[in-house]
């Protein structure tokens, strides 16, 4: 039979707690599969194999645009913005000048509450931060710094983040 180990309770706290945020932070550093494409430049299941050179491994196969679908671009109005998600998260995309989309995380940086798109402008309800549609930049409001930047592109009609 083992010895037994006499602990404090403030050092079964002290381990318990490591331990779970070990677990926590091993949970936290895989992303299950969602059936969305992830962020990051890694090739996905949905991506074309490449050879070392870059070139398709496959002659007549096509390459889509990396990224994922966040919207069409004729959903987005011109001067005007719209939200959508990205990865289950809020964002918000604006069409400042035609074919031209930003897009924006749509969490208050006073707060974290979630950023509306108004007429001309991000607007956050919670205590009326207000954020410039093309740059994100704090037009009022408590809010201490811009809202932070989603990278996106415009492949024909679609508009893709990542």
């Amino acid at each position: 039979m083992a010895p037994a180990i006499n602990l404090s309770r403030r050092s079964m706290i002290l381990v318990g707690g490591s331990a779970a945020a070990a677990v926590a932070l091993a949970a936290c550093s895989s992303t299950p599969d969602t059936g969305t494409a992830s962020t990051d430049a890694s090739p996905t299941e949905t991506e074309s194999a490449t050879d070392p050179t870059g070139s398709a491994t496959d002659p007549g196969a096509e390459t889509a645009p990396a990224g994922t679908e966040v919207a069409k671009l004729a959903d987005i109005p011109v001067g005007g913005g719209i939200a959508a998600t990205l990865d289950g998260q809020p964002i918000l995309l604006a069409q400042p000048t035609e074919g031209t989309v930003v897009a924006f995380s749509a969490i208050c940086t006073h707060q974290g509450c979630k950023v509306e798109p108004a007429a001309t402008e991000f607007d956050c309800p919670c205590h009326q931060s207000r954020y410039d549609l093309a740059t994100g930049e704090v037009l009022g409001g408590p809010a201490p710094r811009a809202l932070d930047r989603v990278t996106v592109t415009v492949a024909g009609d679609t508009v893709l983040a990542g």
